[in-house]
């Protein structure tokens, strides 16, 4: 571990120097993010899972500028130029855009116009000129004059490409511009002459022209597609004489005809080098920005969509709508395994209307199932009204469910590996109950880019969203905890410590000897050791097994802690859990060890109170407004229930019943000032909008939910959904800085 690695998170994350060279340490020991956040908060100083996981992105981060550093140093030194000055100031940064400007100078080279230059022998003359003494440069240049230089101009303009080259690998004048372009560039576009229809989507960055450092991420991914597309061409820089100045400001000395052609030299070296490297710099910048924004947007999404509030293992019916080809039905026992399926066409006006009303009430009675789930999409709204007519004879609930993503299921390995004997619109109909059993643990086994939550997935980098994504898959299915002896492998391979290997080798072990009777069993599955048992163990639950600690989140390394607890009760482990007033007893300062702390001891307690409860919300009834099927049946003035389907950084998706989601513009999210949407709503609520326009051709609504939304017409929408109480963010608390951070952010303020 590197010491000066711990110091700088330490100071970037205004952490303690302890709580960064521990949470490096356990990283490095192979313990997860969800292990190490939960179980390891005394070593950490409670740091959650965001937090560990930005100590883990920097240590990268930092080691990638120390793997540059090395080779930089050692292509330096292998060219025998590499002198103590030289070699400090490469040790003293920890940015690699930095790193990068001062290895220019010595950085092989392509042929350039100033390597040319200076194969014919002009270097002496670019040397001369930028002395800048008075004198006769023409007479000066005649001297070069030879078989490869025609005339006393053409060695000039050599020597200014020289002089040009040498600015532009100028490390302390690279920096000037950067801080220029960083603080006061502008990101305009204008569209290609002739791509006006083509493009007529991006129409509103046909003339735009906003400053760098305000414009939002949607915004930056959208010009840039558009430029992918050969829709606009965009442009990223300063004021263009302001950076000029600052050039001639370095290297312009004089005024006589050795400083004019320094200043030609200038000019040249910041339209032709100096400025597309920065405005790539720029770019890359914005562009990663935008990206970081945009995934963090996608993974807050995919958060709230996983920790949906499940049905719980109840069986199920599922419809998977349409109209020509008729809705795909299945029916499900409370684990989800199919036990039935048909297809059934409930909106034909015939005797098929009642073959499926038949189908329907008899598979409730045979199978007992408590829900009915129906797939979102085409003839969703249709089907649902159908279902909600019949009488079933018990309670039956009907739910809409988001089926996004599920063709994507139907049609993958895991699917012809789940059920190999049925084809891609069964397993459809299978993922949409199964989803309103358990949400979580059917989403897992889609790629979450195909959930479709997020904004400008496909623009973004890859490698960061699937990372991204895949930890807040981990993050979501350790939170929750799973069922040992249930859940799927594909489940299990998010579970601390595990992956798809061990995943196998467990469901392997369950089908050869049985369900899981104790949590040491573990031990004996192929290949996981004690590590991987340590790291996956609390996250794993076993009902009615030998010990009751096995269905909750107490760790087994905790388990003679708390059964001293219990023998100091004078009770059992059982009866501590069962009942409070023991609880209450207990003096936590008494089992307070070097090991464990209070931190530790207050978890347990707590998981004691409810072990093995689901942390997500209970499931639901929602209804869309009755008579609202189309875009046609919506007017401005409506007042509609709707559900949030999606969240992007302009403001959220709400489905209102109709084909077409509504937007709900983030200016109109709230009565209050908002800068994040998810400040005001959470993917799946239940909210109230207020039909603002209906765009019909463009396929557009807008809404609004603000109290006061301006009325455009009579309220004869009808109905309203469950608005949901929502909790206000609190800002993050900051804690001072100590002298030793500051200085090293001091160092760092490049990075800004």
């Amino acid at each position: 571990m590197n010491p000066k690695h711990v110091a700088l998170i330490s100071a970037e994350l205004n952490i303690s120097m302890g709580q960064a060279e521990n949470t490096m340490r356990l990283l490095a020991e192979g313990s997860t993010v969800p292990f190490i956040s939960r179980y390891r908060k005394e070593q950490t100083g409670s740091l959650d899972e965001v937090q560990i996981g930005k100590v883990e992105d920097m240590g990268k981060r930092y080691q990638e500028v120390d793997d540059r550093r090395a080779t930089i140093i050692k292509t330096i030194t292998e060219l025998g130029k590499l002198t103590p000055e030289l070699e400090e100031k490469i040790n003293s940064t920890w940015v690699l855009a930095e790193l990068e400007d001062i290895y220019l100078p010595y950085k092989p080279k392509r042929k350039t116009r100033a390597t040319q230059a200076i194969e014919k022998g002009l270097e002496p003359l670019a040397e001369t000129l930028l002395l800048q003494q008075d004198g006769d440069i023409d007479e000066a240049a005649k001297a070069f004059i030879n078989e490869q230089v025609a005339s006393s101009e053409e060695a000039l303009k050599g020597a200014r490409d020289i002089i040009a080259e040498r600015i532009n690998e100028n490390a302390e004048l690279r920096d000037k511009l950067r801080k220029l372009f960083t603080h006061t560039a502008k990101f305009s576009s204008k569209v290609i002459e002739g791509k006006e229809a083509d493009g007529v989507k991006y129409k509103d960055y046909f003339d735009f022209n906003e400053e760098l450092t305000s414009i939002p991420s949607h915004r930056v991914l959208a010009i840039l597609r558009a430029e992918a597309e050969g829709i606009l061409f965009g442009n990223i820089a300063p004021d263009e004489e302001e950076a000029k100045e600052i050039v001639h400001r370095q290297f312009v000395t004089g005024t006589g005809p050795a400083s004019q052609q320094v200043a030609k030299a200038a000019d040249d070296a910041y339209k032709r080098l100096l400025r597309p490297s920065l405005e790539n710099e720029s770019r890359s910048s914005a562009k990663d920005k935008a990206d970081t924004e945009a995934i963090e947007v996608f993974a807050e999404n995919l958060r709230q969509l996983l920790l949906a509030a499940p049905l719980g293992p109840k069986a199920v019916i599922a419809v998977d709508p349409g109209y020509r080809t008729g809705c795909k039905t299945v029916a499900l026992d409370n684990q989800g395994n199919l036990l039935a399926y048909d297809v059934m066409f409930p909106l034909e006006k015939n005797y098929k209307a009642q073959d499926a009303e038949q189908l329907l009430k008899s598979w409730v009675k045979k199978y007992d199932a408590a829900a009915i789930a129906v797939g979102n999409g085409t003839a969703g709204r249709e089907t649902e009204e159908f279902i909600k007519k019949l009488d079933f004879e018990k309670k039956v609930n009907v739910f809409m469910v988001n089926e996004s993503g599920a063709s994507v299921y139907s049609a993958s390995e895991v699917a012809r590996e789940e059920f190999p004997d049925h084809d891609v619109t069964v397993r459809g109909a299978v993922s949409i109950g199964r989803r309103l059993i358990d949400p979580l643990a059917e989403l897992v086994k889609i790629d979450p880019k195909a959930i479709g939550v997020g904004q400008y997935q496909h623009d973004v980098n890859q490698s960061h969203l699937k990372q991204s994504l895949d930890r807040v898959v981990v993050s979501c299915v350790n939170n929750v905890g799973v069922n040992l002896n249930t859940a799927s492998k594909h489940l299990l391979a998010y579970i601390s410590g595990l992956g798809p290997s061990l995943a196998e080798n467990i469901v392997k072990y369950r089908k050869e000897n049985g369900a899981f009777k104790n949590r040491q069993e573990l031990k004996k599955v192929s290949r996981l050791g004690d590590k991987a048992f340590e790291q996956c163990a609390g996250f794993l639950r076993i009902e009615h097994g030998d010990n009751p600690l096995d269905n909750s989140a107490v760790h087994p390394e905790r388990y003679k802690l708390v059964e001293a607890i219990a023998a100091k009760q004078q009770c059992s482990v059982e009866e501590l859990m069962g009942k409070n007033d023991l609880r209450k007893q207990i003096n936590i300062k008494d089992f307070i060890t070097e090991e464990v702390g209070q931190v530790t001891l207050e978890d347990i307690l707590k998981e004691l109170a409810k072990p093995s409860r689901d942390p997500r919300d209970e499931i639901a009834i929602f209804e869309y407004a009755e008579g609202i099927k189309s875009m046609d049946d919506v007017k401005p003035g409506m007042v509609l229930p709707g559900v949030v389907t999606n969240i992007t950084a302009f403001g959220a998706f709400v489905d209102i019943g109709v084909k077409q989601d509504g937007l709900v513009h983030i200016s109109h999210l709230s009565n209050k000032f908002i800068s994040n949407p998810n400040e005001a709503v959470k993917l799946n609520q239940k909210v109230t909008v207020t039909v603002l326009e209906i765009d019909i051709a463009r396929k557009r609504i807008s809404l609004s939910m603000k109290d006061n939304a301006p009325q455009a017409g009579n309220n004869n929408g009808g109905g309203h959904g469950g608005g949901g109480q929502r909790k206000e963010r609190k800002p993050a608390k900051e804690e001072p800085l100590n002298d030793f951070q500051a200085k090293l952010l001091a160092l760092k303020s490049k990075f800004k």
